[in-house]
This record gives structure tokens, sequence and C-alpha cells, in this order.
């Protein structure tokens, strides 16, 4: 297991912290007409998002590294910025759309780099976290009335 890799977790660690707390953000102060819609949707997103915190960091402590744990840590890290606390209902879910396009190329890296040290257990988790979120995205899309073309 390489340094490099657990790096790389952690980014995955701070990144799902931040998310949370955006997420959160996002659930509390939706307005508008899709507001049943999105403040449920949020919900869920920001649970999920803890899951895969937690998921990545107990497989950093598996692997003998030591998860990111401070906010500070956390916001430095992270592949995506905070919420700005003035979106609105379809920013709040465009934003997520390019933030899990992000997260998503972090996770690719992680999984290079796992495949790279014979982790198929992290590349594992890693896959599975990519194709939840690639799901969340395109439905995020279809909402939003994009294609995820």
């Amino acid at each position: 297991m390489s340094k490099e890799l657990i790096n790389e977790l952690n980014v995955q660690v701070s990144t799902w912290s931040v998310m949370y707390a955006k997420l959160h953000n996002y659930h509390w102060y939706v307005k508008g007409h899709h507001f049943f819609t999105l403040h449920v949707k949020f919900e869920e997103l920001y649970n999920e998002a803890t899951l895969h915190m937690d998921e990545i960091a107990e497989r950093i402590l598996t692997l003998g590294g030591d998860p990111v744990a401070t906010l500070k840590e956390h916001l430095e890290q992270s592949v995506v910025k905070e919420a700005t606390g003035d979106e609105k209902e379809d920013s709040m879910v465009k934003t997520v759309v390019i933030d899990f396009g992000e997260i998503m190329k972090s996770l690719k890296k992680g999984m290079q780099l796992a495949a790279k040290d014979g982790d198929d257990m992290t590349e594992d988790l890693l896959n599975a976290t990519y194709q939840s979120i690639e799901k969340h995205q395109w439905m995020l899309n279809a909402f939003l009335g994009e294609d995820n073309k």
C-alpha cells in the first residue's frame, strides 16, 4: 500500500466531509417550487456522504494509514468547495452535479492507484462509490433537463 493511495483516500474523506456539510446546507436552505423533492433528495445524499466518508476512513485505518479528521484538513484537501450560502434551488442541483464530476475524477485516480498497488478491495470500494454517485449525477441532470453526454 502506497503513501500516494492513502493520500488520495484522504482526499476522498475530506471531500465527503465537505459534501456532507454542503448538502446539509442545501437541505436546510432550499426554497422554491421543488422544495419537497429537493429537501428529501439532499437529505438522502448527505446521509450517503456520511457512509462514504466513514467507509473510506475505515479502509485507510485497515491499510495502516491515518484518516484526516479535522475540518481544517477537510477544507484544505477537498476537491469540492463548501456552500456559499446564497445558492438557489437550480444552482444547488447544478453545483452537486459538478461536484460529483470532480469526486468521480478523484475516485478514478484512487482506483488507478489501488490497482497499481494490487489492492482489489480498495479498488472495489472506490468503484462502488463511483457507481453510486454516477447514478445520482444522471438523475440530477435529468431533474435539470440536461443530457449526461
